[in-house]
């Protein structure tokens, strides 16, 4: 299968990538959490605040401050047993246990690792592996990697500056073995909502970020220890105390053309033995090519692209009541998100919820990166539509949320719910019981023209980004959403009529009242 196929099927045709056979083996199933063997650790305090309102001005972190830093990211805040519905003629009761973290991952699998690159007074200067099962630090290569990872980066920022660099990567066989090669779409979207995660939560520290979704491959794993064949990094955000820095001003600054096997030559190449459980790890292919062919080999591949005007402005404007930006304990929001699936309750929705969950989802959005280099207010590459029911003031249909004029643009009026039940390939939420379906819509052509096979990814990147505002945002005014892949998008498409505009929906968020079912929760903090 093509390249240009693939993406097209797993957009489109989903059943073209799967083999009708596929079984998952659920007694070989990976961890979800990756362990180095035989490496020096640097272990974290076990406590961490409960709170992240009035921190002081900024400071450069000490080894506690990373440590707190980590687990409101990524780190394992709960544990989870969840009664599994059953038939009424069923005695036994079905659990599921998990462990979960402040971001939702499809499946609960956590595909993604963190890496971090620290510079800090007590502890040696180097690259480590945040170590999520047990909280700490794991030392992958020791040294001071400044110039290095400047030029991996083209130079884009002044990584001297920078206390740390974050590392965001993604391992191929941690949501392959259930998904198959449908892993490559749920990839790039665990690995957004990671990223809006760990902004939301630098915001808190007084860490100023930028992301960069433009790297030399190989030089940065390489600089990791990475298998390319089994993992790889998807973003890097460098972290500064120093707001002042320049951002992405330059382009390559000058940089020259330097190639990813030229920097490779610079470092010794390191193998870390790590654990992963599975005994029989099937093979991956369209995951690998795709991978390599999103591969970034110099500085000259390099691209800033400006985001769309907002869409569908010609239909008539609904305008939304004003609202300021919430003020929240991201801490206390994060413990109260909720992916409610068949616990919405359908219930009414005022003006004024709606236009702060939308105001507060896209005003949030908005962060540094290498595609927008140093535009004031560039335009966002996604966005948002929604299907409205009983919202108080406004009639049922299909919208375009238009973020400059803070107003709802008008695409279709009536109930869609019917339809989008329909279009649902897993029927595991009522869409009847929710008000507000919305979805994150993005270039039908995924980037491809600007940007390469690598567009894919950070399109799929960036709607993640935007549904963890949108699920923080909700859990602040008392909601709950559940993102979805399970949904035909062509029949979204339709109803919003993006086809015309060159858009395609790329991800479902029913949203919504909810009440908790059946599940017993424990927290794991100290």
């Amino acid at each position: 299968m093509s390249l240009e196929a693939f993406l097209y099927n797993l957009h489109f045709d989903i059943d073209k990538i799967q083999p009708p056979d596929w079984e998952v083996d659920w007694e070989d199933a990976p961890l979800t959490y990756k362990l180095y063997r035989g490496l020096p650790v640097v272990p974290f305090s076990p406590e961490v605040p409960l709170t992240l309102e009035g921190r002081e001005e900024p400071v450069k972190p000490d080894l506690r401050g990373i440590g707190h830093f980590l687990w409101y990211v990524y780190g394992l805040t709960q544990c989870c047993q969840t009664v599994n519905a059953l038939d009424s003629s069923e005695q036994a009761v079905d659990l599921m246990q998990s462990y979960r973290r402040f971001v939702p991952s499809g499946g609960a699998l956590y595909p993604n690792e963190l890496y971090m690159y620290l510079k800090m007074e007590d502890l040696p200067a180097g690259v480590y592996h945040y170590d999520v099962a047990h909280h700490r630090l794991v030392l992958l290569r020791e040294g001071d990697f400044d110039s290095y990872l400047a030029r991996a980066l083209g130079n884009q920022c002044d990584v001297s500056a920078c206390f740390g660099t974050v590392f965001v990567s993604t391992m191929f066989w941690k949501n392959f073995f259930k998904y198959n090669s449908f892993a490559y779409r749920l990839q790039g979207l665990d690995a957004g909502v990671l990223i809006g995660q760990l902004l939301e939560v630098a915001k808190r520290f007084g860490f100023a970020s930028g992301v960069c979704f433009q790297f030399l491959d190989r030089a940065v794993n390489h600089l990791l220890g990475l298998s390319e064949q089994e993992e790889s990094v998807y973003a890097v955000i460098p972290l500064s105390v120093e707001p002042a820095i320049a951002w992405f001003a330059n382009g390559n600054g000058g940089a020259g053309d330097v190639s990813a096997t030229e920097l490779c030559r610079e470092l010794t190449e390191v193998h870390h033995d790590h654990h992963v459980r599975s005994l029989r790890i099937k093979e991956y292919p369209m995951l690998i090519k795709m991978n390599e062919s999103s591969m970034l080999e110099s500085l000259g591949s390099f691209r800033q692209i400006a985001g769309e005007k907002n869409g569908n402005c010609e239909g008539q404007a609904v305008a939304l009541p004003h609202v300021n930006q919430l003020s929240y304990d991201l801490a206390s929001v994060c413990r109260k998100r909720h992916s409610p699936g068949m616990d919405f309750v359908l219930g009414k929705v005022s003006q004024l919820q709606l236009a702060t969950l939308l105001k507060e989802a896209t005003a949030s959005f908005s962060y540094r990166n290498d595609l927008d280099g140093a535009q004031e207010k560039p335009e966002s590459r996604v966005s948002l539509y929604g299907c409205l029911y009983g919202v108080e003031g406004i009639p049922d249909g299909a919208y375009h949320y238009d973020s400059a004029a803070h107003a709802l643009r008008r695409v279709r009026l009536g109930d869609h719910r019917l339809w989008l039940q329909e279009g649902m390939s897993l029927h595991n939420v009522n869409l009847f019981q929710v008000p507000l379906c919305l979805h994150v819509a993005g270039d039908r052509d995924h980037l491809k023209t600007a940007l390469g096979y690598r567009g894919y990814r950070i399109q799929q990147m960036e709607a993640g980004m935007l549904v963890q505002r949108l699920l923080l945002a909700a859990s602040a005014i008392g909601m709950g959403g559940h993102p979805l892949l399970g949904f035909e998008a062509s029949l979204c498409d339709e109803i919003y009529q993006l086809a015309s505009q060159g858009k395609t929906s790329l991800i479902q968020i029913p949203v919504g009242p909810y009440r908790l079912g059946s599940r017993l929760v424990g927290s794991v903090h100290g």
